[in-house]
C-alpha cells in the first residue's frame, strides 16, 4: 500500500516536473523561432523596398544609429547575406546577385524564384533559405537571406538544453523518491504502530473475555436465570468474537503464511457445499460453476477463508433469489466471482468496502455478528497471494471479483 502511495508521489512530482521543462523548452524555442523570423522577414523587406535595380542602393554608413534589427544600419543586417534574383514579366532573367556561389548556385537561386513566382508566394523558408518576393512594377523581385548559422545556433541551443535538462530530470527523479520515502514513512510507521496495536490488545484482552465468560457461566450455575447475567455472556461472546476477528485480521496481514500448490477448484467446490443450506435457509439458490484442475500457489486454510467470506457476504446481501459463484482461468489468472442481487454501490464507496470496519449501511448494526472486518480480510488473503480483489455493479448484480496468478501458466 505504501509503496503504491510512493509511486504515484513520485509520478506526480515528476509529471509537473515534466510539464514544466517541456512548456518552458517549448516556449523559449517556439517564441525564439518566431522572434527570428519576424526579424528575417523585416529585414528581406526592407532590402526588396530598397532595392533598384537601375540604381544599387548603398547601406548607411557605420555609426548611424539603427532603430530596429532589421533597419540596414543595424549590426544584424550589415552581417547578413543576401542573394536576389530579378526577372521580368516576360519571364526573362534581369539580374541575379549571388555572394556567395559556393553555397548555393545562380541555378538554384534562379529555380527557387521561379518556384516562388508560380506558385504566388511571397513568404517562404526552403533549404535554410528565407525567401521573399515583392513585385517592383517593370520587374519581379525574389530577395534570399541565408539563414544556416541562426538556425544551427539555435538547434545547437535547443540540443544542449535537451542534454542539461535530462540529466536535471535524472537528478531531480532520485530527489523524488528520496522525498516521497520521507513524507510516507512517518505514514507508514503510524500504520505498523497501529496494527502492532490492534494485534497485542486483542491478545491481552482474550484473557479477561475467557474469565468474564467462565464466571458468568459458573454464576448461572448457582442464581439460575437471570436476565442481567445473560447480558453480560450475550455482550461478552460478542466481543470475544471481535477480538477473534481482529486477530484474524492481523495474521492475515502480518503473517507470511506457508505457501504451496493447492487444488483451488477443489476447495471453492469444498467450501460451496455447505453454504448451499444455508443460501436454503435465507430462501436463496446457490448455483456453482467451477473449471476443474485450477492449481494455485497458495495457502489452503486462507483460500478456503476467502470463499468461505465472500460466499457469507453475498448472501447477507443479496437482495434477490440466488447467488451465482465462479471459477475459469482468465490471462494466467484464476478468476473467482461470486455475484449476488442488489442495488448499485456508489463509486466512492467501492474502495472503501474492504477497508477496516466500515459498513455500506450507517443503520446496521453488529447484531449478527459482523464488524465489517470480512471483506477487509478477504483482501489481506488475496494481496498475500500476489493477487488482487475488486468489485463491479451493473445490471442489477453486486460481483466480488478475485484474481490470483495461477501455477505454472504458460
Amino acid at each position: 500500500m505504501f509503496k503504491k502511495s510512493q509511486r504515484k508521489i513520485v509520478a506526480a512530482i515528476m509529471s509537473v516536473l515534466m510539464l514544466l521543462w517541456v512548456g518552458t523548452l517549448t516556449g523559449i524555442y517556439t517564441f525564439s523561432y518566431a522572434e527570428m523570423s519576424e526579424k528575417n522577414r523585416g529585414m528581406l523587406k526592407e532590402y526588396a523596398d530598397r532595392y533598384d535595380l537601375y540604381h544599387p542602393f548603398a547601406l548607411p554608413m557605420p555609426g548611424k544609429p539603427a532603430g530596429k534589427p532589421h533597419d540596414p544600419g543595424s549590426p544584424m543586417f550589415r552581417l547578413s547575406t543576401f542573394y536576389t534574383v530579378a526577372m521580368a514579366d516576360d519571364g526573362k532573367i534581369l539580374e541575379i546577385k549571388n555572394p556567395q556561389p559556393a553555397v548555393h548556385t545562380d541555378e538554384e537561386l534562379e529555380s527557387l524564384a521561379r518556384t516562388l513566382w508560380e506558385r504566388g508566394r511571397t513568404h517562404s523558408v526552403k533549404n535554410n533559405l528565407v525567401c521573399y518576393t515583392a513585385d517592383k512594377g517593370s520587374y519581379r523581385l525574389a530577395v534570399f537571406k541565408d539563414n544556416t548559422l541562426l538556425q544551427e545556433s539555435i538547434n545547437t541551443l535547443f540540443r544542449y538544453t535537451l542534454m542539461v535538462g535530462g540529466l536535471a530530470v535524472a537528478a531531480l527523479f532520485f530527489l523524488a523518491v528520496y522525498l516521497a520515502r520521507r513524507i510516507v514513512k512517518p505514514l507508514e510507521e503510524s500504520y505498523q504502530k497501529q496494527k502492532q496495536f490492534v494485534s497485542d490488545a486483542g491478545h491481552e484482552l482474550k484473557t479477561p473475555i475467557s474469565v468474564v465468560s467462565t464466571n458468568a457461566e459458573l454464576l448461572s450455575r448457582e442464581i439460575g436465570e437471570n436476565r442481567w447475567l445473560s447480558n453480560i455472556q450475550y455482550e461478552n461472546e460478542r466481543m470475544g468474537l471481535l477480538v477473534a476477528q481482529l486477530l484474524e485480521l492481523s495474521r492475515a496481514e502480518n503473517t507470511a503464511p506457508p505457501m504451496a500448490p493447492v487444488d483451488f477448484t477443489r476447495i471453492v467446490n469444498g467450501e460451496a457445499l455447505p453454504f448451499e443450506s444455508v443460501a436454503f435457509e435465507n430462501g436463496l439458490t446457490l448455483h456453482c460453476c467451477t473449471t476443474d484442475g485450477i492449481t494455485v500457489q497458495g495457502n489452503g486454510m486462507q483460500l478456503k477463508q476467502l470463499v468461505s467470506i465472500l460466499l457469507d457476504n453475498a448472501i447477507r446481501h443479496s437482495s434477490g433469489k440466488e447467488i451465482r459463484l465462479t471459477l475459469r482461468a482468465e490471462h494466467g489468472m484464476a478468476r473467482l466471482s461470486v455475484f449476488n442481487a442488489g442495488p448499485e454501490i456508489p463509486a466512492e464507496q467501492q474502495a472503501q468496502l474492504f477497508e477496516r470496519f466500515y459498513r455500506a449501511d450507517p443503520v446496521r448494526n453488529s447484531q449478527d455478528g459482523h464488524y465489517g472486518l470480512g471483506l477487509a480480510i478477504a483482501k489481506s488473503i488475496v494481496l498475500s497471494h500476489g493477487g488482487k480483489i475488486s468489485v463491479h455493479c451493473g445490471e442489477g448484480l453486486v460481483e466480488f471479483r478475485v484474481q490470483i496468478p495461477l501455477r505454472n501458466f504458460s
